[in-house]
């Protein structure tokens, strides 16, 4: 699947939005996805999910277990380790910080895939890779459907992505004029007030 065929499927369940969104980072961007519209049709979810898994094979990365954030790479993380044949879990914030609840463990110096939906600053999935490390994990991947961070954002292991877009971001004081006329909305999933 090349990237244009990723961004259509992302058009075609209405998740390649414009106009001006205040993202989960905080930053501001005239371009938001909303992943949780494209993972919400099981064979879409499954179609970009087993591409993702063809492609990160096709690096010759091997895994044992895959480790998602949540909220947003609870499903893209579960999907994907179906796909490569391992279980998958997920991180979930607690008092801030993310950790692992639920009874899930991570043994030591298993090869970790962490997986997100979508990487922008690489916030979450730094969190998440630091809870991992603390666990004895060996993060060998890091994975997104989308990474849009232009291919800059640095999470701490190679970032396999589908697509990767240049969507730039602004802080509030740095907004662009064409953003400034738009009033912003919030989308993303770590309860921040526009």
């Amino acid at each position: 699947m090349d990237q244009e065929a990723v961004l259509n499927e992302f058009r075609a369940a209405d998740a390649l939005l414009e106009g001006h969104f205040k993202l989960s980072s905080g930053l501001h961007s005239s371009v938001y996805l909303q992943c949780a519209r494209v993972l919400m049709n099981p064979e879409r979810a499954g179609r970009l999910c087993a591409a993702f898994a063809e492609k990160l094979k096709a690096t010759g990365v091997e895994i044992d277990l895959v480790v998602s954030p949540a909220m947003g790479g609870v499903i893209v993380g579960y999907e994907v380790a179906r796909q490569l044949g391992v279980d998958g879990i997920f991180t979930e914030r607690v008092d801030g910080e993310f950790a692992l609840r639920r009874g899930f463990e991570i043994p030591k110096g298993a090869r970790i895939l962490m997986m997100e939906d979508v990487i922008t600053t690489g916030l979450s999935s730094r969190e998440c890779i630091k809870t991992i490390n603390e666990w004895g994990g060996n993060v060998v991947a890091a994975g997104a459907l989308i990474n849009r961070s232009g291919g800059k954002a640095e999470v701490g292991a190679p970032i396999t992505a589908l697509a990767t877009i240049d969507a730039p971001t602004y802080k509030t004081e740095d907004l662009p004029e064409d953003l400034k006329t738009i009033p912003a909305i919030k989308p993303g999933s770590r309860g921040l007030k526009a």
